[in-house]
């Protein structure tokens, strides 16, 4: 490759990215505002929305994972535990290997209500991305994320 060739492709990835942080942004902001009514209903704050949304894609974690992964004490990871847990939405037991060590899982309900939530997200994200033009970042960043799959897609094959 030539090296204006390269400078032209590093300035479009870059213009990629901040046309993709811009749709981050932008759509970030719009489901958190939907979220919000949903998870009052139920008691539950974003932070605890969002460790719900990660146990939900693991077995079970350890209380000291779940402080770390969430950047919180263990004390303060333990408050966000008894509340999901006095909720049903997660269950918390001692590890079979080391009796002192607690883990968490979380529940159907729990894992009803993650559901619920990433189905409103799609659902937001389908109705922002089929309003917006190809000038506005969302229709920037709907072609910015075609091409990359596309490309994605040439290198499997």
């Amino acid at each position: 490759m030539t090296r204006s060739h390269n400078s032209s492709a590093d300035m479009q990835k870059e213009q990629d990215v901040q046309h993709l942080a811009d749709f981050v942004l932008f759509s970030q902001r719009s489901c958190i505002l939907r979220l919000s009514p949903e998870l009052t209903k139920g008691k539950v704050s974003f932070p605890q929305f969002f460790l719900l949304a990660y146990l939900a894609e693991e077995e079970c974690l350890s209380m000291s994972n779940i402080a770390k992964m969430m950047g919180h004490s263990t004390a303060a990871a333990t408050g966000m535990i008894d509340k999901l847990q006095e909720l049903g939405h997660l269950k918390r037991y001692t590890a079979a290997a080391d009796r002192r060590k607690i883990m968490v899982r979380i529940t159907e309900q729990g894992r009803a209500l993650v559901a619920q939530m990433r189905s409103n997200i799609a659902a937001d994200l389908a109705q922002m991305m089929a309003r917006e033009d190809e000038t506005s970042p969302m229709g920037t960043a709907r072609r910015v994320i075609s091409r990359r799959a596309a490309s994605a897609r040439k290198n499997l094959v």
